[in-house]
């Protein structure tokens, strides 16, 4: 089974949704906000040197 099958029968599951629900309400808080900003910056390399915000 591909690693994409196991996440989307996931997310339908009950389990999948409610941890989805969580995700999307954690992200909704500006706090949560920038620190989801710098870690994904850190990630795709946005925050070397980019002076952009």
């Amino acid at each position: 089974m591909s690693l994409f099958k196991k996440l989307t029968d996931f997310a339908k599951s009950p389990q999948g949704k409610k941890a989805i629900d969580q995700a999307k309400r954690y992200a909704s808080d500006p706090k949560n906000k920038a620190k989801i900003e710098q870690v994904k910056n850190r990630f795709t390399g946005g925050g070397k040197g980019n002076s952009s915000h």
